[in-house]
């Protein structure tokens, strides 16, 4: 016997002609499993509607009072589609600070929640990854603007060159007023080096006012206290902060949260200033991101400031004022701002023309370690100073330190007319009279011993001064030299006859040996080197680089293993190349020339099988 499969309205059939030939509803309900009042609704629905009475119905309501209307669903699915990176919050802000029908009265401006069902029935939601819950974070927001700035860089602006084609990315230095999220600082640099980062940083104080404090991360463009060798000390930006009254804070290594708001600000700023790109110029960018920053700080709502109204940064913002006419900007003299940034309160002392070699003076504030280094070169003060202000005063012959207008140390300079130069365009300033210190007092020359000696150089190079043998240069082996020795400063070699300083080496003698070398003299001039460059060889590496005066220069491996010619003045290096070109570096370390012709390539010794 084939068994038969009825289908359900077949079932539902069957049970109706069963109860209509008078069988008993409970029996035909106990048969199929279901309850009698669902057999009494399937005999009401086949009398009313015959066969496609017993049929399956839908259960939705025929109208539900509280689901959100068509048009609202229409307009928050558009304005998801024309801007993707809106969020429920966004989108209702936007809704309550445009005129709509809801603002009529006719509609009601749906809630975050409505929004996301509207999101996910339209499939315009994607997938985030997990974060960690809100109520973790610990939120801080100073009571008032202009109270706390973040100031921190970032990446994400592509240049394009117009003619080759090249693309490379610029930096932005960015800043956030704390309490209304105000966008205080945009600048669009080339490389984020110190003096653009202070340059961008000292035309906002010009044009909204001097802030309380600053929090910045452990960048090397914003301090130096964790550096290393000649980046350890006060930086530019630590010493405009420091001469303007401004606070500077630290984040803890590792921790961009405690500048989370303008780390917050990245995370916008940057997706949707990079989707404009890229730029032709450092001009065009930084129109671009002035437009988008007058929108941020005037036309958007800030989710953080009020999540019920629509409130801009700019409602909660106010410029700083000076509490006196008195108080005046104080900006480095070698920060040339941007005539349009430039305020009446921006102070540029008047000095002198200064002519190269002059002296200069500048400031720096004593670390813990008692280290200062200044040009690459250290100075040592002790922990006992530790946040004292040493008054630097320097040129090509010496070097004062003075704390509180009295010298406390005098060197000797090993400073260039390039090194004075580039202290110059860091914040130096043309100096005045030399420090005087009183007799015998710290920093004088009483009690010190200046003598000059006539020796030969052997032929390893080297000369005998006392009980000590003073390695002097091969190059000058046979030669009669003189030698400049003065106490606690380097043994200076020079030309007996012109009085060119020839090289400079550590000083082995104390004051005793000193004094009773034989054949010893008054000192005349201090020897000075020569201003003609020096020619020296030297053979290119395999990977296309040479080393003159210790300054590494690379040449490309186009020339590797060619011997070229160098001229060594006191500023550049010039290069004459294979090919019979001629390129030219600057020159960036005073260390002398000790070897003129260039080492013999080496060759491989034979191994013995």
């Amino acid at each position: 016997m084939a068994l038969v499969v009825l289908s359900v309205v077949e079932q539902r059939l069957d049970a109706v002609r069963a109860v209509l030939a008078g069988a008993e509803v409970t029996e035909i309900a106990a048969q199929l499993g279901v309850h009698r009042s669902t057999v009494h609704r399937w005999v009401t629905r086949y009398l009313s509607g015959q066969l496609a009475g017993l049929a399956d119905r839908s259960h939705r309501p025929v109208s539900c009072p509280h689901q959100v209307d068509e048009a609202v669903e229409v307009v928050v699915t558009e304005m998801r589609r024309e801007h993707p990176r809106w969020g429920s919050r966004r989108i209702r802000l936007e809704l309550l600070r445009h005129a709509g029908p809801w603002q009529r009265g006719d509609l009601a401006v749906p809630s975050e929640r409505t929004i996301d069902r509207i999101l996910i029935r339209q499939g315009l939601t994607r997938a985030r990854p997990l974060k960690r819950p809100r109520d973790s974070f610990l939120r801080f927001e100073r009571p008032g603007p202009m109270q706390l700035w973040g100031i921190d860089i970032v990446g994400g602006i592509e240049l394009v060159d117009p003619t080759s084609g090249v693309v490379r990315e610029a930096k932005i230095v960015t800043g956030v007023d704390d309490h209304s999220r105000f966008c205080v600082l945009a600048a669009v640099v080339e490389r984020a080096t110190s003096r653009a980062v202070c340059v961008a940083f000292a035309e906002a104080l010009a044009r909204y006012g001097v802030p309380e404090e600053v929090i910045t991360d452990h960048g090397k463009q914003f301090t130096g206290r964790f550096g290393r060798g000649p980046q350890r000390g006060e930086v530019l930006f630590d010493k405009i902060c420091r001469r303007n009254g401004i606070t500077h804070r630290l984040t803890q290594p590792a921790s961009p949260n405690q500048n989370g708001k303008v780390e917050r600000f990245h995370g916008t700023f940057r997706p949707e200033i990079s989707e404009q790109g890229p730029f032709s110029s450092l001009l065009a960018a930084q129109a671009a991101v002035d437009t988008w920053v007058a929108e941020y700080n005037t036309e958007r709502p800030h989710q953080a400031l009020d999540q019920q109204q629509p409130v801009v940064p700019a409602d909660r913002f106010q410029p700083a004022t000076p509490a006196s006419p008195d108080v005046e900007l104080w900006v480095p003299p070698s920060l040339v701002l941007k005539p349009a940034l430039e305020a009446e309160s921006i102070v540029e002392p008047s000095v002198p023309q200064r002519q190269p070699g002059d002296a200069i003076e500048l400031d720096r504030v004593v670390p813990p370690s008692g280290n200062l280094w200044v040009g690459g070169r250290q100075f040592w003060l002790g922990p006992a100073r530790c946040g004292q202000v040493v008054r630097f005063w320097l040129d090509c012959d010496w070097v004062h330190l003075s704390v509180g207008g009295q010298r406390v140390k005098s060197l000797r300079s090993r400073f260039t007319t390039n090194d004075l130069d580039l202290l110059v365009s860091q914040g130096a300033i043309p100096a005045g009279p030399e420090p005087v210190a009183s007799r015998g007092g710290p920093g004088s020359q009483a009690g010190r011993r200046i003598v000059e000696v006539e020796r030969t150089v052997a032929k390893a190079g080297t000369v005998s001064l006392g009980a000590h043998l003073v390695l002097a240069a091969e190059i000058l082996a046979g030669r009669h030299i003189g030698i400049y020795i003065e106490e606690n400063a380097p043994l200076l070699f020079f030309d007996p006859d012109t009085r060119e300083l020839l090289r400079t080496r550590p000083n082995p003698l104390t004051h005793d040996e000193a004094t009773r070398l034989q054949q010893s003299r008054p000192p005349g001039s201090v020897p000075r080197p020569s201003t003609e460059p020096v020619t020296v060889q030297r053979r290119v590496s395999a990977v296309g680089t040479i080393t003159v005066c210790g300054q590494t220069i690379a040449l490309g491996r186009v020339y590797q293993h060619h011997t070229v010619t160098a001229h060594v003045a006191e500023t550049t290096i010039a290069i004459e190349l294979p090919d019979g070109e001629t390129t030219t570096v600057r020159r960036t370390t005073d260390r002398p020339v000790r070897s003129i012709k260039g080492q013999r390539p080496r060759t491989a010794t034979p191994s013995i099988s």
